[in-house]
């Protein structure tokens, strides 16, 4: 036994050599086999166009659902404006609840690779079924005959939002698991390839929007012109490509062991403060529970420091004289180790940044709802080509295209110089600076829609639900300063929910990121659902009525201002007391 002991302990030995001389990396992870792996054979940005090209080809088949997916449930499924706003934000925000899925499963069980493999399948069947729902006249409602528009019959609404559903739960498994995947390419414990981090999540997201341009203004065209059958098929057949991939980078690829249920880990903080709740905490916090070697108790974790905070929980790592006499340290229930408390105080710790960012997302999905039906509403001709309203949002993505380069190679070596931070800005501040910009896209998207209104009544058009002649460029302002907004909000949600994260949580924060653009769209629809509720009584026509000549838009807007500024002014707040997370 001894000598089993003293070979495991040579080869850690030998294995921490390795790592110091820089040969392996240091941050746990290992080849597929589950071996140590070396730096220059793995990982880095040499893995990432195999990342990088599975997220464009699943964004682009995504998008090219997403961006048009009002136009299909107003023209094709008959279904009124605000019952087709509903339905939209309502799965969009399915889509960003079911990450909580699929992060659990990676970070506890899977690991990040499988889980990305196993509900791609899942959303490639939803793809499929979606496109056969559109090309088969069974499965869809009969055309508009005049004014008369048949609904859609209970099957028919089944299969199409089964394989919608089916797309949501699909994506639950790939959006919290592929930015993190992507940036576990990159050792944290070696500062060039930390840096080089930074940047991936910059053409992550540009790459997210290169797959959203095509989307919003080829397959969008298609979708309206040459049939929706062939519209949904394109995205299904890119779905297909990104699992390709996907698996092309197999070899190349880094992984990170999945460090047991997060969720498990939580509760047995909690279970064990509260049992140890009439405790004194030592003053010294080296007398807390800890592993005595380099490794943490955690698998693919490396330890947290303690922290001051929140020191209730720190009952839950005080060892007591029974179990110093006894040496039973391994009941997780009674007695937790520094670091599994410090990912819980983490998590608290991030959750007002987090709240933040619900009011942001809300503004966001106005994209693919009231610009679209604002747009709908003017002139969308420029001389004898016709313009789809929701390929509008291809110039959101164009601005996210423009800024990313921009902001990676001038605007943060620039900043760098003044901050002495490696990314230029924190993520803090980056998110920040966002949050303004979002103040400023909704106040843009006000304006023209009282200029439209402004425009209506003088032309009598007000009681004729009509295009109203201004023309619908005028909407670009709105899109562009959403798609700035973006690159400062959510990729520095991105970088803030990877790097503050614990290393064993790194799915399910991402996940918690994404819950806000769920949680945002849900608010959405709460906010659209009491204007409407509160501005028809009586009888009145409300902001938001079938046609919006007769309504106010431009309130509705003003109103999402108003709660974004409300927002940046308690984010400032949260964000000056945020304390960052030390890892030993």
């Amino acid at each position: 036994m001894g000598s089993v002991d003293e070979e495991r302990s040579l080869l850690e030995a030998e294995l921490d050599r390795a790592e110091n001389s820089g040969l392996y990396t240091g941050d746990g992870s290992v080849d597929f086999n589950g071996n140590p792996v070396l730096k220059q054979n793995t990982g880095n940005w040499k893995a990432c166009p195999f990342i990088l090209g599975n997220e464009c080809c699943e964004r682009l088949a995504y998008y090219g659902i997403a961006t048009n997916l009002v136009s299909y449930l107003t023209k094709k499924l008959h279904e009124g404006n605000a019952s087709a706003a509903r339905n939209v934000t309502t799965w969009q925000g399915t889509c960003y609840v079911t990450p909580l899925i699929g992060a659990v499963l990676a970070d506890a069980y899977w690991g990040r690779y499988w889980t990305i493999a196993a509900f791609s399948t899942i959303y490639f069947i939803g793809m499929c079924t979606l496109t056969l729902s559109a090309s088969i006249p069974a499965l869809k409602p009969a055309e508009c005959v005049g004014s008369i528009c048949p609904s859609a019959t209970p099957a028919q609404y089944v299969v199409f939002f089964f394989g919608l559903y089916l797309i949501a739960l699909g994506t639950g498994g790939i959006k919290p698991c592929v930015s993190s995947f992507g940036a576990d390419q990159f050792d944290d414990t070696d500062p060039k390839e930390r840096v080089k981090k930074g940047s991936f999540f910059n053409w992550f997201y540009f790459s997210v929007n290169i797959g959203a341009l095509i989307s919003s203004s080829l397959l969008v065209w298609i979708q309206d012109n040459a049939g929706w059958g062939l519209g949904f098929g394109i995205p299904a057949l890119f779905m297909g490509l990104a699992i390709g991939s996907f698996f092309s980078g197999t070899s190349l690829y880094r992984f990170q062991r999945p460090g047991g249920s997060p969720i498990t880990r939580m509760c047995q903080v909690l279970v064990a403060a509260f049992h140890k709740r009439n405790l004194k905490v030592p003053e010294d916090s080296s007398l807390l529970y800890e592993t005595g070697d380099n490794h943490s108790a955690i698998e693919g974790s490396r330890k947290l420091e303690h922290s001051e905070e929140l020191k209730c929980l720190d009952n839950a790592a005080i060892v007591t004289d029974a179990e110093t006499k006894s040496g039973d340290f391994s009941n997780p229930w009674r007695l937790c180790t520094v670091t599994q408390v410090e990912e819980l105080k983490i998590l608290i710790r991030m959750f007002p940044i987090w709240a933040t960012g619900i009011v942001f997302s809300a503004v966001y999905a106005q994209m693919s709802t009231m610009f679209v039906e604002q747009g709908m509403m003017m002139d969308t001709k420029i001389g004898s080509f016709t313009i789809p309203p929701a390929s509008l949002s291809s110039f959101d993505v164009i601005s996210v295209i423009f800024w990313v380069p921009i902001y990676d190679k001038i605007i943060v070596p620039i900043a760098r110089k003044f901050t002495r931070k490696e990314r230029g800005f924190s993520e803090l501040q980056r998110m920040g600076i966002g949050l303004f910009i979002s103040v400023l896209c909704m106040s843009a998207a006000a304006l023209v829609e009282i200029k439209r209104l402004q425009l209506a009544k003088e032309l009598d058009l007000v009681d004729k639900q009509v295009a109203v002649p201004i023309n619908i460029l005028w909407q670009i302002p709105q899109y562009f300063l959403l798609g700035a907004a973006e690159v400062c909000t959510f990729i520095g949600q991105l970088e803030f929910f990877y790097d503050q994260s614990p290393d064993a949580m790194r799915s399910l924060c991402s996940a918690l990121s994404l819950l806000t653009t769920s949680l945002g769209n849900y608010l959405s629809s709460f906010i659209l659902t009491l204007v409407i509720y509160f501005t028809t009584k009586g009888g009145e026509i409300g902001w938001i009525p079938d046609n919006l000549n007769e309504g106010h838009l431009d309130y509705f807007f003003w109103l999402l201002a108003g709660l974004s500024f409300l927002n940046m002014l308690i984010y400032t707040l949260c964000a000056a007391k945020y304390k960052q997370k030390k890892a030993s």
